[in-house]
C-alpha cells in the first residue's frame, strides 16, 4: 500500500499497521502541533454497509466513553474515495503483545497492567458496551507527564450489552474469548470480557495463554506467582461463567493493587516463622538497586534491602517484637500470607536476646558459610528439599532471613544491597 501523503488535514508520516478490515496510520496535525494515529477502513470493506456501520460505530462508542482510559477519538472524516477514517490518540508505547514477544512479564508489572486493563474495561461497560475482542494487540502504552498509562483500543466488534442475548454471530479471537463467545446465541454479558483479561494476565505472567480445557494453574508454569494470584487468574478464565467474577470491577478489586505508581500493597497482620509484623505505609528508598530489583525500607529508614522485582508485591515495614522489644524491622514477599512465597525478612536484634530460628520441618540443611553485609561479619546456614529454599544470616546484630523458590540463590545478591543507618 503507498503511503497517502495527507488524510484530511493530517500529514501522514508512516504506516504504524494493518489488519483484515483497516490500516492506521502515524500523522501529524499542523494545526495543534501533535502526533495523532489514523484509522482508515481498507478499500474492499468501505461500501459494505455493515462493516461501515461498524466502523463508525467503533468511533461513536469510544467518544462517548471519552476516557483517559481508552484511545480516544478526536475526529472524523471520508477520503474523497469514500473510506472512512478515524483520528485517535497516539500511543507511543507500543502494544502489550509488542511487550510479550520477549517473554513473561514481572509479576508486579502484570498485576498493574490487568488492574489498568480491567478498570478500562469497567469504563466501556458502565457506558453499557462489551469490547468482546480485548487481546494484547488491543492494549496500548502511552505517557503522560512522566506516568505510563495503558489505553484499550480497537472496538471493532463492540455490541451494546442490552443486545448480548440476540449476538447470533461468534466473534473473538482464540485463546482470549470466553467459551460461551463460541456459540452463536449464547447470550453475553460482562463476564466475557472478564475472561479475555483474564487469559491476558495469564500469558502476561506465563508467556503462553491458557488452554480451552483445564488450563494449568500459572505457578506451576512459573514458580514465585502468589497462590492468591493464582486463585484470582484460574477464577477469571473459569470455563463455567457462572464462577468467574461478575465484572471487570470485581476482576480488579481481587486483584487489590494501588493505582499506577506502586507496586507494593497492605495486608492485615500476619504471623511469620519470627515475629508478628505490623501494618503501616511501606517506603521505597533509592540508591544501590539492581536493574529489575525493588528497594524497600522499614518505617524508620534504619534498615533497608534490595530484592526482585516479582517478590515485591507485599511489605511490613513498621518493625518486629523480640524478646528485648520491638526492633526495626520489615519483611517484603510476593504474597505475605504465604510462609512459602518468596520474599526477605531483616530485622535488627541487642547481642543480648537474639532470634530464635525457626524449624524448617523436613529440609535438608547445608553447611554454614561466613558472609559479610554492610560492614558486619556473620553466618549463612541454607535449608534445601522443601517446597521454598530457606537462607537466614546472622550478622552481629542483624537477622535475615530469604525464601526462594526457583532454585537460583541470591543470598549474596541481597546481603550485597543492605543497608543500615544508624543516624
Amino acid at each position: 500500500m503507498s503511503l497517502p501523503t495527507m488524510i484530511g488535514r493530517y500529514r501522514v508520516l508512516r504506516r504504524l499497521g494493518a489488519g483484515a478490515f483497516a490500516t492506521v496510520w502515524l500523522a501529524e496535525d499542523d494545526v495543534l502541533d501533535s502526533l495523532v494515529a489514523i484509522k482508515v477502513l481498507a478499500d474492499n470493506w468501505a461500501h459494505h454497509p455493515d462493516v461501515r456501520a461498524r466502523f463508525e460505530q467503533e468511533a461513536q462508542v469510544l467518544r462517548r466513553a471519552d476516557s483517559e482510559r481508552l484511545v480516544r477519538v478526536h475526529d472524523f472524516g471520508e477520503l474523497p474515495d469514500g473510506r472512512p477514517y478515524q483520528v485517535m490518540t497516539y500511543a507511543a508505547g507500543g502494544t502489550l503483545a509488542d511487550r510479550l514477544e520477549s517473554g513473561p512479564l514481572p509479576i508486579g508489572t502484570t498485576v498493574r497492567i490487568a488492574t489498568d486493563i480491567a478498570e478500562a474495561v469497567t469504563v466501556l461497560h458502565q457506558s453499557g458496551v462489551l469490547h468482546r475482542d480485548l487481546k494484547p494487540s488491543n492494549v496500548l502504552f502511552d505517557t503522560v507527564r512522566g506516568v505510563e498509562r495503558v489505553l484499550v483500543a480497537d472496538l471493532g466488534l463492540a455490541k451494546s450489552i442490552a443486545q448480548a442475548s440476540g449476538f447470533t454471530v461468534a466473534a473473538g479471537t482464540p485463546g482470549y474469548m470466553a467459551p460461551e463467545q463460541r456459540l452463536p446465541g449464547g447470550g453475553l454479558d460482562e463476564r466475557a470480557d472478564v475472561h479475555a483479561i483474564g487469559a491476558m494476565t495469564y500469558q502476561m505472567l506465563t508467556g503462553r495463554t491458557p488452554a480451552l480445557r483445564a488450563p494449568i494453574t500459572p505457578s506451576k508454569l512459573r514458580p514465585g506467582i502468589p497462590r492468591q494470584l493464582d486463585r484470582v487468574v484460574m477464577r477469571a478464565i473459569d470455563a463455567d461463567r457462572s464462577r468467574r467474577f461478575p465484572t471487570a470491577a470485581a476482576f480488579a478489586a481481587a486483584l487489590d493493587v494501588p493505582p499506577k505508581t506502586r507496586r507494593i500493597r497492605h495486608a492485615s497482620w500476619v504471623v511469620l516463622p519470627l515475629a508478628a509484623l505490623t501494618t503501616t505505609a511501606g517506603a521505597t528508598v533509592p540508591g544501590g538497586t539492581p536493574p529489575g530489583w525493588v528497594r524497600v525500607a522499614d518505617r524508620t529508614g534504619t534498615i533497608s534491602v534490595s530484592v526482585p522485582e516479582q517478590w515485591a508485591l507485599q511489605l511490613r515495614d513498621s518493625g518486629w517484637e523480640t524478646p528485648a522489644g520491638e526492633r526495626p524491622g520489615l519483611r517484603v514477599s510476593a504474597d505475605l500470607a504465604d510462609s512459602d512465597a518468596p520474599g526477605v525478612f531483616a530485622g535488627l536484634f541487642t547481642e543480648s536476646a537474639g532470634p530464635t530460628p525457626p524449624s524448617h520441618g523436613n529440609c535438608t540443611r547445608l553447611p554454614e558459610r561466613r558472609v559479610v553485609a554492610a560492614g558486619r561479619t556473620g553466618v549463612a546456614q541454607r535449608w534445601t528439599g522443601c517446597e521454598a529454599a530457606y537462607t537466614e544470616v546472622l550478622l552481629d546484630g542483624v537477622y535475615l532471613q530469604i525464601t526462594q523458590v526457583d532454585g537460583t540463590d541470591r543470598t549474596d545478591d541481597v546481603l550485597r544491597t543492605l543497608r543500615l543507618d544508624h543516624s
